[in-house]
């Protein structure tokens, strides 16, 4: 019997995040050329895992993994050390 010898396929990880991650609409009165008082927001239903970025974290995490806060007081940094892949939160 022929072993299957192809590779399985799995994509960069900020490719399968890209799809979970809602970007803000591009202008805050709504999208280009809708009508006016038209609802805002999502048009279609949440997928499970989708969300919205939040302006008060870090793009990529992992760029900043175990860099510490340089501001006294400042909240502390959510870092997993036993994990190297966190998700933004």
């Amino acid at each position: 019997m022929k072993e299957d010898t192809q590779p399985s396929y799995s994509d960069f990880s900020t490719v399968e995040k890209s799809h979970e991650y809602i970007t803000a609409e591009e202008f805050p009165d709504g999208p280009f050329g809708s009508p006016v008082n038209q609802k805002l927001g999502k048009s279609t239903s949440w997928e499970e895992g989708q969300r919205t970025y939040s302006a008060f974290n870090y793009e990529n995490k992992n760029l900043h993994e175990k860099a510490q806060r340089l501001f006294p007081g400042a909240h502390p940094v959510h870092d997993n050390p036993k994990e190297h892949e966190q998700n933004p939160s």
